[in-house]
């Protein structure tokens, strides 16, 4: 089936979705003359079929192309990443384009779009571990896809068009692409387009990212503004990533409006990802009844309203005990302990400008504190 499109740039496209006409008119005949490649190159802009555009999301989502160097965003012309044990080679000037300058490889042209070993996706610049290939999938869109990252792995910033999310290595700070949600692609509903010149694969890291991935764990603490929470967590060693959103509502893919408006019924929680080898979940639970106050009600100091409650979601019995435990030694000290204890349910990440919010601004948590409550 031919895609969507319609005339002669639209017919060439469908030709060979592989090849960018615009940058190799070797593919066209030679009687074509360079006025007329002027002229397709900007019927190209006005005519390219939505499938052929950079890193789209799904037609109805505005906000899904990747975007290009710009004249507001110049290529750096230094490469300093970060000295790993085992530095990649040097990045070719493509790789330095799309890398370094935020760029953005054709649809379709890249190694990893059709790929599918088994292994693991890491970081061309620096080498450090990306992805699990259990989360690529075919989105379609012409860039390789995956619905999750590894813990840790990816960092999201608010791209410079005030649209998009950018990811980049969270080692090294490397542009990778974007990250969608909300498309319905995979039951995670996330979906990580990234430029093939950003990844490398190896077949034989597979083994080492499983047992690394046996380490790790997950938590979910619900104490008030998720800013001061995630804060304290991510200082906390062994600590991969603490991400803010939204749990234990009845409303799929809730907004921060929406979550407000106290009619989701979901709370403000923060998702830590933690190294079980160098932390224990007893500890996490621990410091969580340290930083917010586990006494009040529906509320956490000025912060008022139901998704500011205290609560702790638990995806097993053995963190169940231990969070019960723990209140109850906090009230044998004295202290009316009114936090939740639920079964964990579906996690929805809060939107880009919440992450890491006092990273950013450079503040201190208003409403958060560490206060040591369970005694030596």
């Amino acid at each position: 089936m031919k895609p969507p499109g319609s005339g002669f740039v639209s017919s060439i496209m469908s030709h060979n979705p592989t090849v960018d006409p615009i940058a190799n008119p070797r593919h066209f005949p030679m009687f074509v003359s360079a006025t007329m490649f002027r002229l397709l190159r900007v019927s190209a802009a006005l005519l390219l079929p939505p499938w052929l555009v950079a890193c789209t999301s799904k037609p109805k989502v505005a906000q899904a192309t990747q975007p290009s160097t710009t004249a507001s965003s110049p290529m750096p012309t230094t490469n300093t990443p970060p000295t790993t044990p085992s530095r990649p080679p040097p990045l070719t000037p493509d790789e330095q384009r799309i890398i370094v300058g935020k760029g953005t490889e054709p649809p379709f042209s890249g190694k990893y779009v059709n790929h599918k070993a088994d292994g693991t996706y890491a970081c061309r610049r620096c080498g450090s571990p990306l992805f699990n290939s259990d989360a690529k999938f075919d989105s379609r869109s012409g860039w390789p896809s995956f619905d999750d990252a590894l813990p840790g792995a990816v960092k999201e910033v608010e791209d410079a068009d005030g649209m998009r999310t950018e990811i980049v290595c969270a080692h090294c700070g490397a542009h990778l692409g974007h990250v969608f949600r909300n498309e319905g692609f995979t039951a995670k509903n996330t979906r990580h387009c990234v430029n093939s010149a950003s990844l490398s694969f190896s077949a034989e890291r597979a083994s080492e990212r499983t047992t690394a991935a046996k380490q790790s764990g997950v938590a979910y603490f619900a104490g008030g503004c998720f800013w001061g929470v995630e804060y304290y967590f991510e200082k906390l060693p062994g600590v991969i990533e603490a991400t803010s959103g939204y749990m234990g509502g009845h409303r799929e893919h809730p907004t921060y409006e929406e979550v407000s408006s106290k009619r989701t019924g979901h709370a403000e929680t923060v998702k830590v990802s933690y190294d079980s080898s160098r932390v224990t979940y007893r500890d996490l639970a621990k410091l969580f009844f340290e930083i917010h106050d586990p006494t009040q009600a529906g509320r956490q100091g000025p912060d008022v309203g139901s998704q500011y409650r205290s609560a702790v979601f638990v995806s097993s019995e053995a963190e169940r005990k231990i969070v019960e435990d723990l209140i109850a030694k906090l009230k044998a000290r004295g202290f009316a302990v009114v936090t939740e204890v639920h079964q964990a349910g579906r996690f929805w990440n809060a939107e880009s400008y919440h992450q890491d919010y006092y990273g950013k601004t450079g503040k201190q948590p208003y409403c958060h504190a560490r206060v040591e409550r369970f005694g030596t």
